[in-house]
């Protein structure tokens, strides 16, 4: 009877070991797959990273061929969208520059447009703004003189306040609107800020020039101020830009 037990019981253990080992080969089994998956999880997440940088780079690259494409160009801004402005915008965009800096005429500059025309091409009727107007200059010094005018001093259009930027790809608007909250309390407290291409904020402070290409690299630097810190509403600006 002993020896029957132990026999039975041989037999069970052997038959207990052989699962066992089972079970472990398809530990190890599963262990080597998962390795192999993690790896080819980092693989794919390497190669998924260099493409987004590429995308970047090329979304980057467009963007400044655009910008360049538009260096003859100037945005105005505020112009009243009225059909006797509509249908003469060549002949308005002289009679702002003759009403706002005379100066560039009088010199003999060369004042002329290849053309003008509102963008979007459509008017949205619900929209109350007008629309911005784009004049492509046959001189980019003069435009470049005139932008530096427009710099100095609130443009007029017949007593109408109104706007001249530097035209620029939608993108870099967007990124150079982001700094407005802050653009705006930098000049309040005469840190002279500039928007500098294609959307970096430049300040005045402490006697040296500081530039930022990102609103977290200027909340770093203001926090570490004393003379700055709490002056300016970082996160009501997110806030605007979303």
């Amino acid at each position: 009877m002993i020896k029957k037990m132990e026999a039975f019981w041989e037999e069970k253990w052997e038959i207990m070991q052989k699962k066992f080992m089972h079970l472990q080969n398809q530990f190890d089994q599963s262990e080597k797959e998962n390795q192999a998956l993690k790896q080819e999880l980092i693989k794919q997440s390497q190669k998924t990273k260099k493409l987004e940088e590429n995308i970047k780079y090329l979304t980057d690259k467009m963007t400044d061929l655009e910008n360049r494409g538009r260096r003859d160009n100037l945005r105005i801004i505020g112009l009243p969208e009225k059909p006797e402005i509509n249908s003469k915008l060549d002949i308005v965009i002289q009679e702002i520059i003759k009403e706002n800096c005379p100066e560039i005429l009088e010199q003999g500059g060369n004042t002329a447009t290849d053309r003008a025309h509102r963008t979007p091409s459509t008017l949205n009727p619900r929209k109350t703004s007008p629309r911005n107007v784009i004049a492509k200059f046959q001189n980019s010094q003069t435009k470049e003189k005139i932008l530096q005018e427009a710099r100095k001093r609130q443009f007029r259009y017949k007593g109408m306040p109104i706007r001249v930027t530097q035209d620029l790809a939608s993108s870099t608007l967007n990124d150079r609107k982001a700094w407005n909250m802050i653009f705006r309390k930098a000049r309040e407290l005469g840190l002279q800020p500039r928007i500098s291409y294609p959307a970096k904020l430049t300040i005045y402070f402490q006697a040296k020039v500081w530039a930022f290409n990102k609103i977290e690299d200027f909340q770093l630097f203001a926090t570490k101020r004393p003379e700055l810190y709490g002056k300016f509403d970082i996160k009501n600006q997110r806030a605007w830009n979303t």
